[in-house]
């Protein structure tokens, strides 16, 4: 068995920034710390902070008043932050950059009288907060046999936005299908699908053509790492999302020669590397590891965590 190890694969920027901010949370206020939803959509990542005192909520309603509430990566509604602000929560904002831009983006086309239509998927929490920016301005399309039934014409100003871990493919599909059906729509200046998406979804892509199965390490609720197991089932390779080694089944392997084995952007590396080890140990599989992009991409903690680090001279993560 040789094993493909994808890179770049797992942590992008945002969750890298996220998780520190949480991190450095704790151990500038201690615990319990409240966060509003997941801080990214990883069963080991936040199995490990509510080991670590973290408290996971779906309401802000259900956060003492006056406690520490962090915002996870995939942003939350102007709405959320006002009940924040009412409760008088010690609010520290997480969202990745990237999801920050795509807010920004609808404001701006709201307040210019555009209708915009979302491509993603409903029910995601960076959904919830994109259309909570303007839920008046939003359209919500799914699909591209969803863009035939839009009840709009040639008169209407309309701009399309996008949820920043979609397959690649999948939104050209239905951004080619608004602009076909509405001539006059617009868009982003820049793609809003974030780089670290794209190239997970480039390196499958590439690695999985003459590879007889791909692993993808990542949780069922993370919509990139679905992505990812998608991408390898569309190119008719046989493709598992799983958590981590114990969901691997045997059975998957029988004549099995090329694994490829890569991660979601909110998955950890050491969660991989169980993987690598539970085939070696099995298969006495060689690993071959397989650069398609260099990753460079850094953002700072927010302003807020900073200030309160630096203030007691607290390293930061």
């Amino acid at each position: 068995m040789k094993i493909l190890l994808a890179s770049p694969r797992g942590f992008c920027a945002g969750v890298n920034m996220a998780i520190d901010t949480l991190e450095t949370a704790i151990r500038l206020h201690g615990t319990p710390i409240y966060v509003f939803h997941e801080i990214v959509h990883n069963k080991h990542v936040v199995d490990r902070f509510v080991r670590e005192g973290a408290v996971f909520v779906d309401r802000v309603e259900d956060v003492p008043e006056g406690a520490v509430l962090l915002f996870s990566a995939h942003g939350v509604a102007p709405d959320v932050r006002r009940v924040a602000i009412d409760r008088k929560l010690r609010a520290i904002d997480a969202t990745c950059p990237l999801v920050t831009k795509v807010h920004l983006e609808a404001v701006k086309y709201a307040k210019a009288g555009y209708r915009i239509m979302l491509i993603g998927h409903e029910g995601h929490d960076e959904v919830i907060g994109t259309m909570g920016q303007a839920p008046d301005a939003f359209t919500l399309v799914e699909d591209a046999e969803a863009v035939d039934t839009l009840p709009f014409g040639p008169d209407d100003r309309l701009a399309y936005l996008t949820q920043t871990t979609l397959s690649v493919d999948d939104a050209s599909r239905i951004i080619n299908r608004l602009k076909a059906r509405f001539p006059q729509i617009v868009g982003p200046p820049k793609d809003d699908i974030c780089y670290a998406t794209q190239n997970r979804q480039e390196a499958v892509r590439l690695l999985s053509d003459g590879a007889d199965i791909v692993l993808v390490l990542g949780s069922q609720n993370s919509s990139n790492s679905q992505r990812l197991a998608e991408l390898a089932r569309e190119r008719g390779i046989r493709a598992h999302l799983i958590d981590g080694a114990n969901e691997i089944d045997p059975a998957w392997f029988g004549g099995t020669e090329t694994v490829v084995i890569t991660a979601g952007a909110s998955a950890p590396e050491s969660v991989v590397q169980d993987c690598v080890s539970w085939l070696r140990d099995r298969y006495a599989a060689t690993v071959e590891e397989r650069t398609i992009r260099e990753e460079d991409v850094y953002f700072p903690l927010p302003k807020e965590i900073r200030a309160a680090a630096a203030a007691v001279k607290l390293p930061m993560a």
